[in-house]
């Protein structure tokens, strides 16, 4: 499967590692897990990252920067 900008996803924080676990077809958004704890953007910054080398180019959250449902571009 394809992945295009902007996508929505749906984070689970304070995991034991960082993965993108699949797609929910009913929330149309993936699902994501991430290491690091939501304090400070530590966990909006290491979904950038992950994304941006995933896509091989820079990807921001566009929307739900303190929310569990997030947008990426």
């Amino acid at each position: 499967m394809e992945i295009k900008l902007p996508i929505k996803i749906i984070v689970k924080t304070n995991a034991k590692k960082t993965q993108l676990l699949g797609y929910d077809k009913i929330r149309k958004a993936f699902r994501f897990e991430v290491k690091s704890r939501p304090e400070k953007g530590k966990a909006n910054l290491e979904i950038e990252k992950y994304f941006s080398r995933l896509f091989m180019k820079p990807v921001k959250i566009v929307l739900g920067k303190t929310s569990k449902m997030k947008v990426l571009k």
